[in-house]
């Protein structure tokens, strides 16, 4: 990835950071977007900084995703401006200044930036104004009643962290608070209380494009309606899917695109050579399907078939001749009655 190349004409050994993004921005951001912003601060200073998305995500220990979610975000606020190419590729990072009237005044960096897919970051938003005291109101009372509600669900006093999550889910995922309430009901419905696991889930359903209840629920339709048909496949009853369960039940679906005909026949047949349920059986004989390129039933009966055209032609072959054993110690004993014999000679003469 091509290096981003920050510059600014005026050199000073500190790093100023506005009153005004203090005293409005900061205090509604997420903390980790707040560390980006301020680690572009820092590195306007620094004319031979040379810096890609990897860099600054190894620095800020974040992922890729998470610093490009911090790009959209200080955009959406107004703070960051995105410049394309001639192929719609973005190909700078402009950071700029506020006012007191939340105006973006005064460009202070211009950052090159290459290999980023124009739609990794979306257009300018124009920031919303401060002065629309109404909807601020709206908004904070709407959370403020979904932190109560979290609380019902998980059953405690929500921790600090706790509130930072849910916060992030509203403003910065921009869920939602119906999206939100259904996301922890059905954490919490499933044994997970976890504020770390209902973020992943957020993670999992932003990066899904679901910004619905209704989407979010025919998601979950689907979930189990894969897990309880692997499970009644191999018979199993009154219980939901273990975590490694889960996890076989993904990479069939999502990882190799099978069909639930196809995992419950591979289910099916691990039940009949084991007389017992595996999933890492199963799992053995779908990573075979799946290296033979199967997409429907029907060519697992090709496979089929053609296995035992093959194990015929085998079994067909003329068996092979045994070689012939020259040892003298194979050949048959004969025994003698020696007085017998004695006896008949006698006679003959």
């Amino acid at each position: 990835m091509k290096a981003i190349t920050l510059r600014n004409k005026f050199q000073t050994n500190a790093t100023l950071v506005a009153n005004d993004f203090i005293d409005h921005y900061m205090v509604q951001a997420n903390g980790e977007f707040v560390k980006v912003y301020l680690f572009l601060l820092r590195h306007i200073n620094d004319p031979y900084s040379s810096l890609t998305i990897s860099t600054i995500a190894d620095c800020l220990n974040n992922t890729e995703n998470d610093i490009l979610r911090a790009f959209k975000y200080w955009e959406k606020k107004g703070l960051l401006r995105t410049e394309c190419d001639s192929e719609n590729k973005v190909c700078a990072l402009e950071l700029l200044e506020v006012t007191k009237k939340n105006e973006a005044v005064s460009s202070i960096v211009s950052t090159p930036v290459s290999n980023l897919k124009s739609n990794s970051i979306p257009q300018t938003v124009k920031a919303p104004s401060l002065s629309h005291s109404t909807d601020l109101l709206r908004a904070q009372k709407e959370l403020k009643s979904l932190l109560f509600i979290a609380e019902q669900y998980l059953a405690k006093t929500l921790t600090k962290t706790d509130i930072d999550a849910i916060t992030y889910f509203y403003d910065s995922l921009n869920m939602s608070a119906d999206l939100i309430e259904y996301l922890i009901e059905s954490c919490v419905e499933h044994g997970h209380k976890s504020i770390h696991y209902i973020q992943k889930v957020a993670l999992s359903w932003a990066d899904r494009g679901i910004t619905t209840k209704e989407q979010a629920k025919k998601e979950a339709h689907i979930y189990n309606k894969n897990c309880y048909a692997v499970l009644n496949a191999f018979g199993i009853k009154n219980r939901g899917p273990a975590a490694s369960e889960i996890k076989f039940i993904q990479k069939w679906t999502d990882e190799y695109g099978f069909t639930l005909d196809i995992i419950e026949e591979a289910c099916s047949r691990t039940i009949s050579a084991t007389h017992q349920p595996s999933f890492e059986y199963a799992d053995k004989i779908l990573t075979k399907w799946f290296e033979s390129q199967v997409r429907h039933l029907k060519d697992v009966t090709s496979l089929d078939t053609a296995f035992q055209k093959e194990k015929g032609n085998h079994s067909s072959a003329p068996p092979k001749a045994k070689p012939v054993s020259r040892n003298l110690n194979n050949f048959e004993r004969r025994s003698y009655d020696m007085d017998s014999l004695e006896e008949q000679l006698l006679n003959s003469n």
